[in-house]
């Protein structure tokens, strides 16, 4: 049985890189230009405006409010998701989205399922959405993907619509790998994006199968 002290400790570190990635990423979204701010992300459909402004929705929106938007959206989580950054993104400046994230850094927001670990992934992933996207070179801290490399299950493959059936991801700056077949070989925190369902822009992989995985 787990020791509730190590616990309450584990979950205080997973709390600061929260606090660490909302921050950082928040400094990295004053610097961007402009333009920037409207090119498409990683995530399907979404320009860097809408992800930032998605990223704080766990602790702007009321748990009532929050419920509301999922009626309005007949239940569907993603549809409400869609719905509510689009509608943010427009409302809101982007200096507005790069506060709301640093003002919330240390909010005790997790996703409905996974905890803390499941927050840090949602930030993680989400800022390399932005990051990757933009060609930008911020490197992810080790301790944290260590512990969301180590977090993926094929629970969460299914959720994101990640397929990675056949193919074994390979780090090449880490020692870690995950999966069976055809090696893909390429940074470990663009291996994470595979996991979330992303797509990366060509020449971050390498192996045969890796065009599966590149937008172009």
């Amino acid at each position: 049985m787990e020791n509730p002290t190590s616990r309450t400790g584990r979950n205080a570190e997973l709390r600061a890189w929260i606090a660490a990635e909302r921050r950082e990423l928040a400094d990295l979204l004053d610097t961007l230009r402009a333009d920037q701010w409207d090119r498409p992300s990683l995530c399907a459909g979404w320009r860097v405006r809408e992800v930032a402004a998605h990223m704080s929705l766990g602790f702007r929106l009321s748990l009532p409010a929050t419920m509301g938007e999922l009626a309005r959206a007949r239940g569907n989580l993603h549809r409400m998701t869609d719905r509510v950054a689009r509608r943010d993104a427009a409302a809101h400046s982007t200096s507005e989205l790069a506060a709301f994230l640093r003002d919330g850094a240390l909010h005790p927001w997790t996703p409905p399922i996974g905890g803390f670990p499941a927050a840090l992934g949602h930030d993680t992933v989400h800022g390399l959405d932005i990051t990757v996207a933009l060609g930008l070179d911020r490197r992810v801290p080790e301790d944290r993907l260590r512990l969301l490399l180590g977090e993926i299950r094929p629970s969460g493959l299914r959720f994101f619509g990640a397929d990675i059936s056949g193919v074994r991801l390979c780090a090449e700056d880490l020692d870690w790998s995950y999966g069976s077949g055809s090696p893909v070989y390429g940074a470990a925190q663009d291996l994470l994006l595979l996991a979330f369902g992303r797509r990366l822009p060509g020449g971050r992989l390498r192996g045969e199968a890796s065009s599966r995985f590149t937008t172009a």
